[in-house]
């Protein structure tokens, strides 16, 4: 196909497809293979096309993370709503759905850590914040149900977010397999509960 013979997408359609392009190059290939230029081939449009949407590479990146956080937001949302309703069912939950996304999409994951970080991403840490915000409501619960100590959650979330990510990096670097996940969690999770309960 040509760059004459270009498929035609409406304007939202074009950039879901580049989206899911970058995405699975992302997976397949890591973010230092991504190019507009490679991904505009790859969907058969000309190389000019994605500029409508991406000014550049770096625009991309950032849509691919804010994309991430939506997803990871939405799956914490439902692991909370779906599990019963005690501090601890929805703890686990929340964090097992966690620890699946990361490893799922670990290419994803790294590269949203690591985009939100830099100068000029306000909208990429915008999006990590709302993923995140159902966390600070479940802490208050556990504080209020008397498993977690008082005026602790950010101290809390901070620990919970580190030894979740640390289960996720050891399984995705193959220093642990991937079946004890469950066991991990479970784990993660009984000393997260002993080591923030009130004295």
């Amino acid at each position: 196909m040509t760059e004459t013979e270009e498929r035609p997408y409406h304007h939202g359609s074009l950039r879901d497809a580049l989206l899911s392009a970058a995405e699975r190059t992302l997976r397949a290939q890591g973010q230092d293979e991504l190019s507009l230029r490679e991904l505009a081939r790859q969907i058969g449009v000309s190389h000019a096309a994605p500029r409508r949407h991406f000014r550049d590479r770096q625009a991309l990146l950032d849509a691919l993370s804010i994309t991430g956080f939506e997803r990871l937001g939405a799956k914490l949302e439902a692991a909370i709503e779906a599990a019963d309703d005690d501090f601890a069912s929805r703890l686990h939950d929340a964090v097992g759905a966690f620890v699946r996304f990361a490893t799922q999409d670990a290419a994803l994951l790294e590269l949203m850590f690591s985009t939100k970080h830099r100068d000029g991403a306000e909208e990429v840490r915008e999006a990590a914040s709302a993923a995140f915000a159902t966390l600070p409501g479940l802490i208050e619960q556990g504080q209020a149900e008397g498993l977690l100590a008082a005026g602790t959650s950010s101290r809390a979330g901070i620990v919970l977010l580190a030894t979740v990510q640390g289960i996720a990096t050891l399984i995705n670097g193959g220093m642990v397999e991937a079946e004890r996940l469950d066991e991990l969690v479970d784990a993660a999770v009984e000393q997260f509960l002993r080591g923030n309960r009130p004295d």
